[in-house]
């Protein structure tokens, strides 16, 4: 019995180990730092555990199989885009990086905490802006926001300035005690944004943030978001306005169908789509089969 038990406990480790080099490895080539990596030791592997990580998550919904194998890493400081047509899997991923939407297989980590183990703990270190924004509709903004501060443990003094400041930013401060079942698509959004800025996240998840938002509000989240990236904020970032994810993302994934089809700053999505000197939306086309466009629209008898 205590043979079996060492025979064991061997096999585990060797199996952690192999993973542990499958998983460098993997992310040293996608990001182009395998030298780094060498050099580096257990510091990049820290910087990696510091953001958000994904590695070899799968996600099904009966037969549907929603995220396929998934490994991906957004590491501290980086805007990280996250890009694919309708029903690629992008709000799944977000979902299970928020352990909202727990995975079949895989495991996610946020600034080193397991989500899957500790999710309230995980949660307690990032900020998320869902694709459609759930709120009390029945509370005001000055109570939703009271509401979220306190479920953080953010102080009342310091929660009130917070709030008093980004609301000013995104010009909501004059409807501050309204109710929000009034508040406009872009009123809410911008509510959403501020609760999750709100306890200094050391981690963002974004899904289409900016929707709705008028330019001037906007300009300032991005601005924000700029700000937060240089001060270390690991940053998951999805959009269907591909020039903004051109603008703001260091490194961009493209998913396609559940799974990962092209990964990469925007040049070398250009070389990987054959496509130099292209716009973001011209390779993201290719890569994703729909360069067709000019003929199905031609072919529309309107």
């Amino acid at each position: 019995m205590l043979q079996f038990s060492l025979l064991w406990r061997a096999r585990k480790r060797r199996r952690a180990i192999y993973a542990k080099r499958k998983f460098k490895a993997k992310y040293a080539s996608s990001v182009g730092r395998r030298s780094a990596w060498e050099n580096s030791g257990n510091e990049g592997l820290r910087q990696l555990m510091d953001g958000i990580m994904l590695e070899s998550v799968t996600k099904s919904f009966g037969d549907n199989v929603a995220v396929k194998d998934l490994t991906l890493s957004v590491l501290p400081g980086e805007i990280h885009g996250l890009l694919g047509p309708n029903g690629s899997g992008k709000s799944t991923t977000m979902k299970m990086v928020m352990s909202i939407v727990k995975p079949d297989y895989g495991k996610i980590s946020l600034c080193g905490v397991d989500v899957l183990r500790q999710p309230i703990e995980a949660k307690r270190l990032v900020g998320y802006v869902p694709e459609l924004p759930y709120l009390y509709d029945y509370l005001t903004a000055s109570e939703y926001l009271d509401f979220v501060g306190t479920a953080y443990g953010i102080d009342l003094k310091i929660r009130q300035e917070r709030v008093d400041e980004l609301l000013k930013a995104l010009q909501m401060n004059e409807h501050v005690n309204e109710v929000m079942s009034g508040f406009s698509q872009g009123m809410k959004q911008k509510i959403a944004i501020t609760a999750a800025l709100l306890h200094r996240p050391r981690a963002l998840v974004l899904d289409e943030a900016l929707n709705g938002l008028d330019p001037r509000s906007a300009k300032i989240v991005k601005d924000v978001l700029q700000r937060l990236a240089g001060e270390g904020v690991s940053i998951l970032f999805s959009t269907h306005v591909l020039e903004i994810a051109e603008a703001m993302c260091g490194r961009i994934t493209i998913m396609n169908e559940g799974s990962i089809i092209a990964e990469g700053t925007v040049q070398e999505l250009r070389s990987k789509a054959g496509m130099p000197g292209s716009t973001l939306e011209d390779t993201f086309l290719k890569l994703t089969g729909g360069e067709d466009t000019e003929k199905i629209v031609e072919a529309l008898k309107l």
